[in-house]
Parts: structure tokens; sequence; C-alpha cells
């Protein structure tokens, strides 16, 4: 299976100190140059997912996926010579949706990479489960490939029932298999 190098982050639009954030993400990806990276809260008018992809040498075709508005959202960057296939958007209520493309890999396999932004508000824990069901449900229809990849804000804590429910459906965490286990938050 061929290795990828996956990353994501929540740019938070241009809350918190945009201006002095943007030159810490733009060295960032410079340095990490990752095949695929997920954003979310991103500003479409602003650019600010083809800025992020034009930092470094790597080119990068950006996937867009409005979340309650259509200027706002989610994005998906792909590295060349990686190419998205198949594109397509989920509306999962609440102002928050997710995106997902099938990616040819080199060896001929086929992943599945989606990025979401799941609900906020720290209590409604319910509506954040109910977005995963819809989530994994909509990752199902797809035909079949090697991997899928989901990437994002999932604002949930890993007690939380959207967490099991990713769980339960075969994902892994990546930051519990780098560390061994999850962040208190």
């Amino acid at each position: 299976m061929d290795r990828l190098h996956v990353a994501t982050v929540n740019i938070r639009n241009l809350a918190d100190r945009w201006d002095e954030r943007l030159p810490l993400l733009l060295a960032d990806m410079a340095a990490l140059q990752p095949d695929l990276l997920g954003l979310q809260e991103v500003v479409f008018p602003l650019q600010q997912d083809r800025l992020i992809g034009a930092a470094g040498p790597g080119r990068y075709e950006s996937l867009r996926g409005p979340a309650g508005r259509p200027e706002y959202g989610n994005a998906l960057l792909v590295r060349a010579p990686l190419a998205a296939r198949d594109e397509g958007r989920l509306d999962l209520g609440l102002d928050r949706s997710a995106i997902r493309a099938r990616i040819p890999l080199p060896s001929g396999a086929t992943v599945v990479a989606a990025v979401t932004h799941l609900h906020h508000v720290p209590a409604d824990e319910r509506e954040r489960d109910e977005q995963a069901r819809l989530l994994i449900d909509w990752l199902t229809e797809i035909p079949v490939a090697e991997g899928v990849i989901v990437v994002g804000d999932f604002n949930a804590e890993p007690v939380e029932p959207a967490y099991g429910r990713m769980e339960q459906a075969g994902f892994r965490s990546a930051h519990r298999e780098a560390n061994g286990a999850e962040p208190d938050v």
C-alpha cells in the first residue's frame, strides 16, 4: 500500500489574530507538504485554502464544500501528482458539512478522503452523534476503496457517542495511534 502524508487544521476563518497566524500556517505548510490536507472554517472569497496550498513547492488542487453559507466551509487540498475524483458534499445540518473524494494512488489502489467539521456546542453531544452517523452512512455508499481517511474538527471529546460511533465503524484515531492515548480535551 502507498504511504500518504495527511494533515488537518481548523484555520478558524479570520478569528483569533488571523494576521499573526497566517505566516505560521504558511511556514508549516511549506515545511510539511502533505499529500492531503483537510481544512475547516475556510473563507472562500479570501482564497485561504489556495493561499495555504501555494506555500512551498507542491502544487495543490483544492476541493471546497460550503457549510451553512456558500462562501464558507471545508476544503481538501490534494497534492499533485495525486488527483481527486468523484467528489461529493454532504449537508450535516446545523451549518455543518463534509466533503469527500476518491484518490487514485500510484500503486493502483484507491483511498477515499473526507473532511468534516461537526457541531461545536459542547453540550450538544446528540447532534454530533447524529452527524457522525450521517457521515458514516454517506461514506459507506461509495464504491469500495482500499482505505477511507476522515479528517476534520469533530468538536467531540473521546468519551462522546460520536467518537464511539466512529470507532465502531472501524475508524482509528491518528492521535491515539501516534501517542498511545487521546488528549484529555
